[in-house]
């Protein structure tokens, strides 16, 4: 297969690249990315140079851009991981959210149903189900969860998946749709919650928390997560949503107590600030779906995925001190300039 995966610069974008890459060699593999903040190649040091791989700078809401590309290309299925997701940075600037998120979806399926593409798969969130009640630990969001977007980011993500499901059941595009919970693992980019506490309790600074850290997340390695969305591309159903849960509940509060556990760092690093508007408070996933029908299970618990991910960090500081001092940026001139096509 040709294989389009947007956002491939990104945390799990990134990831996913090099899985599909690495596990399936007689598959073509283009990396589609507009190389924005969050847009890092080197995470992609490790197979940048494999034959099967290819980088591709550019912009999904770009019309002409997408359909020239897709023209050249003529890809057997895009995975489109592209996206704005800093809840914090679409309560600032919303209309980036809908450019991207809302246009940008709609101009990949545009060009998909252009060009007969035989497969897309909309990577969403668990966010575009709202939240759940602190006390209600027996509640779950199922696929028939009905969406009730939060913030502007969470609503964006849910209007692409309207539109994602609108042009199966109207233009009969064959798509699926995967709805996370909170990714972590390596080369996630360190305004989340889970590096930025690493990085800082590295360097003895304040560890910032929203209001008092009883917010709850259900937390997914990054790994299982990918693993799971190749299943639903190449055996789910099609025209169905997914959900992907690591059934990992933790507080906000608790996650960074372990960060500074593992560190051996005084709790006394936590500072509590100001709540962040509608900060949602428990998201809880049901992947029965996924391991009943698809056969999924997740490798890691958070336990033994936290230990990894805090272990990569500490032996990839260099990668870590590029993304904070803005050298990353320019890792694609350097390298890139004379190969991208």
């Amino acid at each position: 297969m040709r294989i389009i995966v947007t956002g491939g610069a990104g945390f799990i974008g990134s990831v996913m690249v090099q899985y599909l890459v690495n596990t399936y060699p007689e598959d073509t593999i283009i990396n589609l990315d507009k190389l924005t903040y969050a847009g890092n190649l080197e995470n992609l040091k490790p197979i940048e140079d494999k034959a099967n791989y290819k980088f591709i700078r550019g912009d999904i809401a770009d019309r002409k851009f997408v359909f020239d590309l897709f023209e050249q290309e003529n890809p057997d299925c895009v995975i489109n991981f592209a996206a704005e997701t800093h809840v914090d940075r679409s309560v600032k600037n919303p209309e980036d959210f809908v450019r991207t998120n809302v246009m940008g979806t709609t101009t990949l399926l545009d060009a998909c149903k252009e060009f007969s593409t035989p497969r897309y798969h909309q990577v969403s969130t668990d966010e575009v189900y709202g939240d759940l009640p602190l006390d209600r630990p027996d509640l779950f969001f199922t696929e028939n969860t009905p969406l009730h977007a939060s913030s502007p980011y969470s609503a964006s993500k849910a209007s692409a998946d309207m539109f994602v499901q609108a042009y199966h059941r109207t233009f009969g595009l064959p798509v699926t749709i995967s709805r996370c919970s909170n990714n972590y693992g390596q080369y996630q980019f360190p305004e989340k919650l889970i590096p930025l506490m690493i990085s800082r309790a590295l360097n003895d600074q304040e560890l910032p928390v929203y209001g008092t850290g009883t917010n709850v997340r259900d937390w997914l390695h990054v790994e299982d997560h990918c693993k799971a969305i190749d299943l639903i591309v190449r055996n789910g159903k099609i025209g169905d949503v997914y959900n992907i849960g690591g059934h990992n509940e933790r507080t906000n509060l608790d996650v960074v107590k372990t960060i500074l556990e593992t560190l051996g760092k005084p709790e006394t690093l936590i500072k509590y600030v100001k709540d962040r508007p509608g900060h949602d408070r428990r998201y809880a996933i049901d992947p029965e779906k996924l391991e009943k029908e698809l056969g999924w299970v997740p490798t890691y618990n958070f336990d033994t995925g936290i230990r990894q991910t805090i272990q990569w960090y500490l032996d990839n500081q260099d990668w870590m001190q590029h993304i904070l001092s803005g050298d990353y940026q320019t890792y694609f001139k350097d390298m890139y300039k004379d190969r991208v096509q």
